[in-house]
């Protein structure tokens, strides 16, 4: 198919290549044993849990169902986009149509959303549980986190709808080599010969608006957490509210480190390498993967109690 702008005839592409680090190629190669190993780590962890939860009666309560979300989320983020760069690494499978790629956008932008809205239902969760245990009961019920799973699916995945909608309509005049490992929406509509003012801010005003206001209700329930559990006479108590919770608080920085790169992308990319992003975004998308699990789950001690009754039939 052909095109024409400003009197220039040109060739629409039909596929992208993905051109992981430009800069430094060689990264590659020590990458791809430990980001297999990450990858293989967070799709069994996470299968794990879900099969445990899913198995053990005991573990049919909300606080659980949400951890259960929070590793389909995670499966399904890491299937999106590791699977792709592991053949990019090993293979150099660097080929991806228009279709497949602005599917991956889809995904990656809406999923990624839904993990941070979950992040702040379960800081909610645990902000109920700690501040007004003998109210939990009756809050965190079966009902609530099926109202929370349709608000956070309903809310992101039409929030994240325009981005590649956006990206679709725009022409791209023979450029198809996008300098990143995965479709990210800035990454590739730069190569379209439009304009691509309104694809840009709004990936910032809706990245800000969505993640900032789950980050500021994040850092509001933890605060909240804190205050109570300094209030705590047994000491007991304090530890283990905040063993738990810092774990989990720590967790949710890391995860947050996407505003980062969103950053790091645009306004030091004169003083970074282009390739530093790239390598933050995709480890991003498996790093979180793999600790969710272990932090959530192994460390609580019911479901460390029910793997191991499951390992034992």
């Amino acid at each position: 198919m052909t095109i024409q702008q400003n009197g220039t005839v040109f060739t629409e592409v039909s596929d992208f290549l993905l051109n992981c680090f430009v800069r430094s190629p060689s990264w590659q190669l020590w990458l791809s044993p430990p980001l297999t190993l990450l990858f293989l780590l967070a799709m069994g962890a996470n299968a794990t849990l879900l099969i445990t939860i899913r198995l053990e009666a005991s573990l049919h309560e909300p606080k659980y169902y949400l951890l259960s979300f929070l590793s389909l989320l995670d499966i399904v983020l890491c299937l999106t986009v590791i699977p792709k760069v592991l053949l990019i690494f090993w293979f150099d499978l660097r080929p991806i149509s228009v279709s497949a790629c602005f599917l991956q956008m889809y995904i990656m932008n809406c999923f990624l959303a839904m993990e941070s809205c979950t992040f702040m239902i379960m800081a909610y969760d645990r902000y109920v549980a700690i501040c007004h245990p003998l109210r939990y009961p009756s809050i965190i019920t079966d009902q609530f986190v099926t109202k929370a799973a349709m608000f956070i699916v309903a809310r992101n995945a039409l929030l994240s709808l325009p981005i590649p909608i956006l990206s679709a309509r725009l022409s791209y005049c023979g450029k198809n080599v996008i300098e990143n490992c995965i479709c990210a929406n800035m990454s590739v509509s730069k190569l379209s010969c439009d304009d691509i003012t309104i694809n840009h801010l709004y990936q910032f005003a809706g990245g800000w608006i969505i993640l900032g206001s789950d980050l500021i209700l994040i850092f509001l329930s933890y605060t909240l957490i804190l205050r109570a559990v300094l209030r705590f006479k047994a000491e007991g108590a304090v530890v283990k509210a905040l063993n738990t919770c810092g774990s989990h608080f720590i967790l949710i920085l890391f995860f947050s480190t996407i505003l980062l790169v969103l950053v790091l992308t645009q306004v030091a990319k004169k003083k970074v390498s282009p390739d530093v992003p790239v390598l933050l975004n995709v480890f991003h998308h498996v790093i979180p993967a793999a600790l969710n699990p272990i932090v959530y789950g192994v460390r609580t001690q019911e479901i460390k109690q029910g793997i191991q009754r499951l390992l034992k039939k």
